[in-house]
């Protein structure tokens, strides 16, 4: 099943970084993979997680029915303290930035 989790994942765990293409895919011919050393080692969790944690909360996931996935992903609409919008790509570090000043108010 694919599905995009929600934000339940800290935005560590969520940044391009775990779901962009590798570099080493986009580029000239012929480019070849890092060399196993470059490959990271050790995970690092946001404050607060740890990899049972996130374990937790895959196994949660993988373990819903896709019935199970559309009702909690359509609960998250029906919420009266957050909403859901699009925002164009280039406003998204704005956006961020006024819910990081509101936050520390």
């Amino acid at each position: 099943m694919s599905r995009i989790f929600p934000a339940v994942l800290p935005p560590a765990l969520l940044s391009k970084k775990y779901h962009s293409i590798p570099t080493w895919l986009e580029g000239a011919e012929g480019a070849t993979p890092p060399a196993p050393e470059e490959k990271m080692t050790q995970s690092k969790y946001p404050v607060g997680w740890d990899q049972q944690r996130v374990r937790r909360v895959l196994d949660h996931y993988e373990a819903q029915s896709d019935e199970e996935a559309v009702a909690e992903d359509e609960a998250a609409y029906e919420g009266t303290t957050h909403t859901m919008m699009e925002v164009p790509v280039d406003l998204v570090p704005l956006v961020r930035e006024l819910i990081a000043k509101r936050s520390a108010e």
